[in-house]
């Protein structure tokens, strides 16, 4: 599926909304320190020029995975924004590795190919250490992850130390990103200084994770 057809039958802003708001709800309700303080559960996908990562080949080092879908609204903002681009350059350029993954099934219309989103984030003037196409949501159910997006820490003994929201404004507004206190960046911080992360779980918010066909 092309990225122009996927565009085409994109659905309409009540039908986008009404997903989110379940998403919302689901999230809410769901235990928010569901992996933090855990064991990051390791998996192998293959990346969007089609190169197998492995968690486990990133042990030693601070990990970002960021679940993402160009199909949310609250995605495109954090992009539109810069907002996620930002975070990605600044926390790569201190050796974290970042990985982008996104769990869309590919029975779902929104699924993208590798080839689609290396180009889509290209065009985002992204940076992750890697874009990794997750088209069963194996990975995704493995996280539990519920949202795009939905970010988790992991440090270099391989623990989860952080697990959420990416940010403490729950909006798609372009005015939220610039306002937040920014959970990812602080978690990081605290960590990398020595010290224990001082808000570990947040219950994370967007369109839900794509895992129906």
């Amino acid at each position: 599926m092309s990225i122009a057809s996927t565009s085409a039958s994109r659905p309409s802003l009540a039908s986008i909304l009404r997903v989110t708001a379940i998403a919302l709800a689901l999230g809410a309700g769901a235990s928010q320190a569901a992996l933090s303080t855990q064991s990051a559960p390791g998996f192998a996908l293959g990346d969007a020029s089609g190169r197998t990562v492995k968690l486990e080949d990133y042990r030693g080092k601070y990990v970002v995975l960021e679940w993402t879908n160009p199909e949310c609204p609250f995605v495109r903002n954090h992009y539109d924004t810069r907002n996620m681009q930002t975070l990605q350059k600044e926390e790569t350029g201190k050796d974290v590795v970042w990985l982008a993954i996104n769990s869309t099934n590919e029975g779902n219309f929104e699924y993208k190919t590798g080839p689609q989103m290396r180009d889509w984030m290209a065009a985002q003037g992204a940076s992750p250490t890697a874009t990794l196409i997750d088209g069963t949501s194996a990975v995704g159910r493995l996280y539990a992850a519920k949202t795009t997006p939905h970010m988790f820490v992991i440090d270099p003994a391989g623990k989860v130390i952080y697990d959420g929201a990416i940010d403490d404004k729950r909006t798609a507004s372009p005015s939220g990103p610039a306002n937040a206190h920014n959970y990812v960046r602080a978690a990081l911080a605290e960590a990398m200084a020595g010290k224990p992360v001082s808000v570990a779980a947040t219950t994370p918010y967007g369109c839900s994770v794509k895992y129906w066909h």
